[in-house]
């Protein structure tokens, strides 16, 4: 299978060939660090003659799986991105995130596609911080956005995924200003992103869809989770576990995930939602879960990160919660169990407080 190796791809400043990228490949897993070795085995990988590339999901709603995606799959999505920004060649691209997951590699195949100038730096929690140069592309996790709010303007275009972002995220982005930052929805299986909205233009009180990308079409389930069609990426339609409240024939509003849904008292609550509305409230990382409750069947919990305090009891009666809404207890953990894209690992980090 052609891999699509775009004549006019540089990394790092260097224009490379099938050769000459085969041989930066060795040498970064001979002589680099662990991240530098992931890049150069997924350029090998990509630069097979195998039809297929195996990847790893990043675990946050589950046990990590590897799943086999077909190559021209991989081309495809790249090409919408590529379409959808009005990436040119020769465009500069920068990759701060790991190789080791699908928005990192994806990243490359991008450039490769798209004949970009790839810069590569070690993923971290503040990737512009030694950077001056400007960026035409970027993706980002919302951990890598936040320390970077005073540099964004060095970034022409900024996907930002990975992670849900939180209210207080959403507003430092209004403030800043910056026209071209896009929050995805997306996963492994999705290869990526395969809907976007713009956060500069986001309100509040009104946010704005996603909207999916051309050639995707979605639908709900009688769960209300979307349903995806997307021919040029998968080969059969996908049925998430994301409830979705259908805007149009091509956008939707995510409100949560079927897996987290609290039925307390009969009435479904979902997490995501309480969530949104305790995120300027509450500066420590958490998350709203449930314990079962012989009255309710169950209740809402607020899990914290950080040591036992009573200071986040008028923050949740600020919030503007229903009584269904208000946790009924909280429970702190000193660390939570976090995915390398940022993440909070639920299962594991309530497996930690309660020992299920």
């Amino acid at each position: 299978m052609s891999t699509n190796l775009h004549p006019k791809f540089q990394i790092n400043g260097h224009y490379t060939n099938r050769e000459d990228l085969i041989e930066i490949a060795y040498s970064l897993i001979k002589e680099g660090n662990d991240e530098e070795q992931k890049v150069g085995n997924f350029l090998l990988d990509w630069l097979s003659e195998d039809d297929t590339i195996t990847v790893t999901t990043s675990g946050s709603t589950g046990t990590p799986k590897q799943i086999v995606l077909q190559k021209i799959q991989m081309v495809n999505s790249a090409k919408a991105t590529i379409d959808f920004f009005n990436l040119e060649e020769g465009d500069s691209a920068l990759l701060c995130l790991s190789a080791q997951y699908i928005a990192g590699k994806m990243m490359l195949v991008r450039a490769m596609v798209g004949g970009l100038s790839l810069d590569i730096v070690p993923p971290s929690s503040d990737p512009l911080r030694f950077l001056d140069k400007s960026y035409d592309f970027c993706a980002m996790v919302p951990m890598q956005v936040k320390a970077s709010l005073d540099k964004l303007s060095q970034l022409k275009t900024l996907i930002i995924g990975g992670a849900p972002i939180n209210t207080e995220l959403l507003k430092k982005l209004e403030k800043s200003g910056h026209q071209n930052c896009f929050e995805t929805y997306g996963m492994t299986e999705t290869i990526t992103h395969i809907a976007l909205k713009r956060l500069s233009k986001e309100n509040s009180d009104q946010p704005m869809p996603f909207a999916v990308l051309p050639g995707i079409t979605i639908g709900i389930d009688n769960r209300n989770c979307l349903i995806i069609n997307a021919p040029l990426i998968l080969e059969n339609s996908m049925i998430t576990n994301d409830i979705v409240e259908m805007v149009s024939e091509k956008e939707f509003n995510w409100l949560g995930r079927y897996d987290n849904i609290i039925n307390s008292g009969g009435i479904k609550l979902f997490p995501e939602i309480i969530e949104k509305k305790l995120g300027q409230l509450i500066p420590l990382k958490f998350f709203i879960s449930s314990i079962p409750d012989e009255v309710l069947g169950e209740k809402v919990v607020l899990i914290l990160e950080g040591d036992k305090t009573d200071a986040y009891d008028e923050a949740i009666e600020k919030a503007g919660l229903s009584n269904y809404e208000k946790p009924k207890e909280l429970f702190f953990l000193p660390k939570f169990k976090m995915s390398q894209n940022g993440k909070i690992l639920r299962t594991k980090t309530l497996s930690a407080i309660f020992k299920i």
